[in-house]
């Protein structure tokens, strides 16, 4: 048992780590008093998007893993598990940016389930399209 401490689980790939990645974890730490942080792994990303991460999998843990407001990564390594995961580390809340809004509803029954507003202006397909442009 966790003590009546709230646990936060929240899951991204979290490749070429930017502010918008950073702004949704502090977001999501607030929410409780432990955050756990399940990463794609880089088959399941390749799964899910065709194309390898520009980080891998071990780079993009320790990242994460190195931030104050995460406790404990774990590699997320099916998208069908979410449920086991939640299970596992005792979560409390699952936290997602909006971008996912209603996908994870189904999970209400065991978590509650919170969408955040993703930061504007932000993610790692435009700062790929930035560089691009830029050479």
């Amino acid at each position: 048992m966790h003590l009546n401490r709230k646990r936060v689980l929240t899951f991204g790939t979290f490749d070429l780590f930017h502010f918008g990645h950073l702004k949704l974890l502090q977001r999501a730490a607030k929410l409780g008093d432990e955050l756990f942080v399940g990463i794609s792994s880089d088959s399941l990303n390749f799964a899910k998007k065709s194309r390898l991460p520009i980080m891998n999998e071990f780079e993009r843990a320790h990242i994460v893993a190195s931030l104050k407001c995460v406790n404990s990564v774990f590699l997320e390594e099916s998208l069908e598990l979410k449920r086991q995961y939640l299970l596992r580390y005792e979560a409390d809340i699952l936290v997602m940016g909006d971008d996912w809004s209603g996908k994870f509803d189904e999970f209400a029954d065991i978590c509650e389930v919170i969408y955040l507003p993703r930061t504007k202006n932000i993610s790692t397909s435009e700062l790929l399209q930035r560089i691009k442009n830029d050479f």
